[in-house]
């Protein structure tokens, strides 16, 4: 829960624009270890550098947790060293995008792939985390399986649902850099031969959220017809619920023109669905996982 917050926060530091707050220095804040803020973005900024380095350590702690509770080879040992290595690129991607300064009103190429480099480091780390919480308390499984049309969909669904992520990132930091004062000059926007890549691109997340969301829900329907557990059927209700409220959130944000409370709730909401699809898709390829 503690990462989640770490990466909401994040994710307001890029739409308040604070990206730029401690330079381009780091690990220090404006070549300080510990700055004398000098206005809001400064704050906002090292405060998420603080809480970062938080997470870092008490994923580090899991990590010998999981080393001196869990046998060597297991699933979760495994799961916890991933969480591990990915918290660690995902400080370097984030100390990149501040070295490099795509941060703040860069609007360059460089800083959308960047953008998409972060969101896909994020998710897998809530990946490798949930899993670590799954089996930590609902046991490791004995072992995994590959159930034909079933495993295919369930990975195709994460793919979909990834892609759909960075895509995402990617429309809210169009967002960020061309903010529209209406919902009819921000279609005008998208629509013009003259906008800017980043502008262009917003009109193909709802698209994205559209097509992803139908496949989702017929992926979910085909992985639950045969040999489902009560707890699979569960997380199926969980995954669709979850993508509808997602897609409830977004049309609001669009309509709303992209508030950052919304914007905000709306990557919440996007954490929650990988989650519970990844708890899914684990769940139908492990074999004797608790029930």
């Amino acid at each position: 829960m503690f990462t989640l917050g770490v990466i909401l926060w994040g994710a307001y530091v890029r739409a308040s624009g604070s990206g730029a707050g401690c330079g381009s220095s780091w690990p220090t804040c404006n070549g300080e270890v510990i700055p004398r803020p000098k206005n809001m973005q400064t704050v906002i900024e090292f405060a998420h550098r603080a809480t970062s380095g938080v997470d870092f350590l008490a994923v580090l702690v899991q990590l010998l947790w999981a080393r001196r509770v869990f046998p060597a080879g297991g699933p979760l040992r495994r799961a916890a060293g991933a969480a591990m290595a990915l918290m660690v690129t995902e400080a370097l991607v984030g100390a990149g995008l501040v070295i490099f300064e795509h941060v703040a009103g860069d609007t360059s190429v460089a800083r959308a792939i960047w953008t998409a480099a972060h969101l896909t480091n994020t998710f897998l780390l809530v990946a490798s985390l949930t899993m670590v919480a799954l089996w930590g308390t609902r046991g490791e499984p004995a072992s995994f399986r590959w159930p034909g049309v079933v495993g295919g969909l369930g990975v195709a669904a994460l793919l979909g649902t990834l892609l759909l992520g960075i895509s995402g990132a990617i429309t809210a930091l169009g967002d960020t850099l061309f903010q529209s004062k209406t919902l009819v000059e921000g279609i005008q926007q998208d629509l013009s031969p003259t906008a800017h890549f980043l502008v262009k691109l917003r009109v193909l997340h709802p698209l994205a959220g559209l097509l992803v969301g139908g496949f989702l829900l017929a992926s979910l329907g085909r992985m639950l017809e045969r040999d489902a557990t009560p707890w699979d059927r569960r997380m199926g209700w969980i995954v669709s619920g979850l993508f509808a409220v997602q897609v409830a959130v977004g049309f609001v944000n669009l309509g709303l023109l992209a508030p950052i409370p919304l914007q905000v709730i709306h990557l919440l909401m996007a954490d929650l669905v990988w989650m519970a699809l990844v708890v899914l898709v684990v769940g139908r390829l492990s074999c004797s996982l608790e029930v």
